[in-house]
């Protein structure tokens, strides 16, 4: 499953030169030259990440950061700020205001692709490609299968997204309202019950091979994938 990204430079060339290579690492670009245009593209739906360059015409990269913070939408949204700003004291700035990571130009292309990599990773664990095992289920998101025993599992595709998230997100609770921001997109609107129908799909998928107490219902919060109360149950 592609990350997106979204990249907001206002030049060109450079623009042009990221998006290149995130696109030949794998990830879906986004572009955006200045902090008003992403602003718009984030309001029609979210990327995973945002790679945001400082020195913007306009509202500046590290302003657009701390809008972003302050905002209940897109505060845990994953930023990394892009500068030629080297200095410690502009480093602490731009942490300090929010973003995830600072890189310094110039940079390798490398070098981004594996810090972007790395925020991923703490930050949005169910948009990577690593392969998961837990509770004997085997989930491989880029072969999109997922196996018990060597046997595969037939899952649609939410059914499929709903398990990747909910096992990168073990033992914690998630609403309803939740999932469906991180699972459906958060501009995509249905029903909260929409949620509980993929629930009972993928429960009933895991059902011939005893594994649909995985899924757990938490009444009055939500759902949540636990290995340690499956067992206790």
């Amino acid at each position: 499953m592609a990350a997106n990204v979204l990249v907001v430079e206002d030049e060109p060339a450079i623009l042009e030169l990221i998006a290149v290579n995130l696109e030949q690492a794998g990830f879906h670009v986004l572009r955006a030259a200045d902090a008003e245009s992403a602003l718009r593209l984030i309001g029609e739906a979210l990327p995973d990440l945002m790679l945001i360059d400082w020195m913007l015409p306009g509202l500046s990269g590290i302003e657009l950061v701390r809008r972003l913070r302050r905002e209940e939408r897109t505060r845990a949204l994953p930023l990394i700020l892009l500068t030629a700003r080297g200095a410690e004291v502009d480093k602490v700035l731009g942490l300090e205001a929010g973003a995830d990571d600072y890189v310094t130009k110039p940079f390798s292309p490398r070098e981004l692709v594996a810090r972007i990599r790395a925020v991923l990773r703490r930050r949005r664990p169910e948009v990577g490609e690593e392969v998961l095992e837990a509770g004997g289920l085997k989930l491989d998101p880029a072969a999109r299968r997922v196996l018990v025993q060597g046997r595969v599992v037939a899952l649609g595709p939410t059914e499929f997204r709903l398990l990747h998230f909910l096992m990168t997100h073990p033992e914690r609770v998630h609403s309803r309202s939740q999932l469906l921001d991180r699972v459906w997109g958060d501009h995509v609107f249905v029903e909260e019950r929409t949620v509980d129908v993929h629930v009972r799909r993928l429960r009933a998928a895991l059902e011939p091979h005893g594994l649909a107490g995985l899924i757990q219902t938490v009444r009055g919060a939500g759902y949540r994938f636990s290995v340690q109360m499956a067992q206790e149950a």
